[in-house]
């Protein structure tokens, strides 16, 4: 086999970060365009409405309050408005007094900064405060416009509230969505851990253990996507009607992760049982291809948009046949048995189970 160069490689991690870059700007492609409108809708109220020639902030103040995703938005727009109001009429106050320089600007921003703690303030109302007050201490030096910039950061929050409102269901979507893609990983690792237990292949079983080392980010996907939803029910009046399917959703993080987890922990053992050359019962290896198969069932009803309950019948016979497998006196075994079971309990909580619930169905093991 023909060893790849330096410039291959090089070529090969080009494109994939090509393809990252460009997959991250369509996944932020709604929140340019909507910041992009909102900064021209600010700037032409401003001027042909509010009848400012040159409305600085206002442009500013809505794409700021958008940001570049749906988290807090409300809270957003509450402090850059009243952070831009703070350091604008501050820094206006002191020219008038002191006048302008390289001193009265480091007061300007000291003073706007403390200000913005005493009040309990966010980060980003102590930011804008400072920026402001910067801003009209080296651009606007004319005393008399702090109740013109006021203003112009009204209009701006004001256009950012009303661009808040409206909202892809795209952001609805993704909770479930990545929910599939997360038990639909689960179902590979579960699939490849059962071959790795009939085959022993120690280099596969290793394989399949970084593999499953890597999934980390994918729960860290599925919270940014629960949150990002919760989000848009937040700051969009028109998809409240979502609540209660985006909120059972956002639940389901929690049951996903410990899967997750606990799926490594069973593809580790494997790993493990192959390396000292242990033989994992065969019947071990049935119950993982059948809880694969049940995975990939509820991650296409997930996909769907269903809440995977047509998959608890199967969860539970799997369930019943973790209590009837033989047992051996190893520990590898004993290790892959309990984490079945654990998988199973996880995976009967998305079907609607709480946990008490899905650990009394599950009967115990025989001894």
């Amino acid at each position: 086999m023909t060893e790849a160069s330096p410039f291959d490689m090089l070529w090969d991690r080009g494109r994939l970060s090509t393809r990252a870059r460009v997959a991250r700007l369509r996944s932020k492609a709604w929140h340019v365009g909507q910041c992009a409108v909102a900064a021209g809708v600010a700037w032409w109220l401003a001027i042909n409405v509010v009848g400012h020639p040159r409305p600085f902030f206002a442009p500013i103040v809505a794409v700021v309050c958008l940001g570049t995703s749906y988290g807090q938005r409300l809270r957003r727009v509450a402090e850059v408005t009243v952070g831009v109001a703070v350091g604008v009429f501050l820094a206006d106050v002191l020219i008038l007094l002191l006048g302008s320089g390289a001193w009265q600007l480091t007061l300007v921003v000291a003073l706007a900064m403390s200000i913005a703690l005493l009040l309990n303030a966010g980060a980003l109302f102590v930011t804008q405060a400072a920026v402001q007050s910067i801003v009209v201490v080296t651009l606007v030096a004319t005393p008399g416009y702090a109740l013109t910039r006021w203003i112009d950061a009204l209009v701006g929050g004001a256009v950012a509230l009303l661009a808040a409102a409206v909202v892809p269901r795209a952001p609805l979507r993704r909770p479930r969505e990545q929910a599939a893609v997360v038990v639909r990983r689960i179902a590979q690792l579960l699939r490849a851990a059962a071959e790795s237990a009939v085959d022993g292949d120690v280099d596969r079983a290793v394989e399949v253990l970084a593999a499953a080392r890597n999934t980390e980010p994918l729960i860290r996907e599925l919270q940014a996507a629960a949150d990002e939803g919760l989000s848009v029910l937040a700051s969009s009046p028109f998809r409240r009607r979502h609540t209660g399917h985006v909120r059972r959703m956002a639940e389901l993080v929690e049951p996903l992760d410990r899967a997750l987890r606990n799926t490594r922990v069973l593809v580790r053992r494997v790993a493990v049982a192959g390396y000292h050359r242990e033989q994992l019962p065969r019947s071990y290896a049935v119950l993982c291809e059948d809880l694969a198969d049940a995975a990939e069932q509820m991650a296409e009803q997930l996909a769907r948009g269903e809440m995977a309950s047509a998959v608890r019948r199967s969860l539970l016979e799997i369930g019943d046949g973790t209590a009837q497998v033989e047992r051996t006196a190893d520990l590898s075994a004993d290790v892959v048995l309990a984490q079945i079971r654990s998988i199973i309990v996880d995976l009967l909580q998305i079907t609607g189970l709480d946990v008490l619930e899905a650990t009394d169905a599950l009967p115990p093991p025989q001894r």
